[in-house]
């Protein structure tokens, strides 16, 4: 069973970071990862499509920025300092004996599509802290959800990634 210590990290924000979405960014990403979807690239095809203008594969969210002037987004208001949070929750993990971790995966929830010239907020809270035994002993799994809302406060995405600590 996980020490007090690693699971009061459960339901905390660990931070809120921008992104800008960039129509050449965009068209960067689709080639490379080999996507010729021309709504990633061809302005005219997608100005016709149902989206009326380039839209993001599934997965891009944009490049962290500092917010455009005017923009703000709301801090967490548990933590004080969300780098230092992740920095706590990990020696917590070290402390209980998983010190070395592997990535567990990442899936993905989209809710509407990204388009060139959105500026998102991803907002990431530990969302779970499990124990299991395996093959070579006890891992500790967490769960780290990030909300993807545009400027207009509408949820595009959430990922739900997973970090195996061994």
């Amino acid at each position: 069973m996980l020490p007090e210590e690693v699971t009061k990290f459960i339901g905390k924000s660990i931070g809120v970071v921008a992104c800008e979405v960039e129509k050449g960014s965009i068209k960067r990403f689709a080639d490379a990862v080999d996507d010729p979807n021309p709504l990633y690239w061809d302005e005219k095809y997608a100005g016709k499509s149902r989206y009326g203008s380039i839209i993001a594969p599934p997965g891009f969210f944009g490049w962290p920025v500092k917010l455009p002037r005017g923009m703000t987004f709301q801090r967490p208001t548990d933590i004080s300092d969300p780098p230092e949070a992740t920095e706590n929750m990990r020696a917590a993990l070290a402390k209980a004996g998983f010190g070395r971790v592997v990535d567990g995966g990442i899936e993905y929830e989209f809710f509407q599509p990204v388009r060139a010239g959105d500026v998102l907020s991803a907002k990431s809270m530990i969302k779970d802290i499990r124990e299991r035994e395996g093959k070579t002993g006890k891992m500790a799994f967490i769960i780290i959800e990030t909300a993807y809302h545009n400027q207009k406060d509408e949820l595009v995405a959430k990922a739900r990634a997973t970090a195996i600590y061994l």
